[in-house]
């Protein structure tokens, strides 16, 4: 399949033919989630914690006598049952991350890649080059009309373009090896630069 061509300019800059086993994939939303969700419970912290009934600052003297109360038999005010106690079977610290084959990982990312080409949201440019300055890159992703977007580069950003683009409100830049599910799929648009794009391609192959 062919795609144009642009330049950042908005002028056009040729067709580029696309891979089919990329671009051409009849999404499914099942593969999406599974790869979206290994994501996102990798990056989970994983941190919380609550105290035990050890832990709690409390005596652990009886707080009343055994028998003759009229009331339940209790050892200590850290108890679970008392307001302040400790929490009983509460979180605690530990990975929420599990395990997904690097195959299923890579046919996430092509899936991710058909479902922006048949959204009609994916725009390939010949190069992310810049002069380093916001404003005039800000204006031309205005003139494009890109809101969200997404940019993959080759191997390296360019740095004046990485500079130029680090406050632009909705615009992100990621070399290949960054490349991933979550990120493609939040934005709307999902631009690919020519070397990006040959990177894309021997990574998923």
């Amino acid at each position: 399949m062919k795609l144009d061509v642009i330049n950042l300019d908005g002028g056009n800059a040729g067709s580029i033919d696309l891979d089919e086993a990329l671009f051409g994939l009849e999404p499914r939303a099942d593969i999406l989630h599974r790869v979206v969700r290994w994501q996102r419970n990798n990056a989970q912290a994983g941190t919380h914690k609550v105290k035990t009934r050890r832990e709690v600052s409390y005596s652990t003297k009886k707080i009343y006598r055994q028998k003759g109360t009229g009331g339940a038999r209790h050892g200590a005010r850290s108890a679970p049952i008392f307001r302040g106690g400790g929490i009983y079977k509460g979180p605690t610290p530990r990975s929420h991350g599990h395990e997904l084959t690097k195959k299923f990982r890579k046919l996430g990312l092509r899936h991710a890649l058909s479902a922006k080409m048949k959204a009609g949201a994916l725009v390939i440019i010949d190069d992310a080059m810049s002069n380093g300055k916001t404003a005039a890159l800000a204006k031309q992703v205005k003139s494009l009309g890109w809101k969200r977007a997404l940019i993959i580069d080759g191997a390296t950003v360019n740095e004046n373009f990485l500079q130029a683009a680090r406050n632009i409100e909705g615009l992100d830049i990621l070399p290949t090896m960054g490349a991933n599910v979550y990120d493609i799929l939040k934005r709307d648009t999902l631009v690919i630069t020519k070397a990006g794009l040959e990177a894309l391609e021997a990574r998923l192959k």
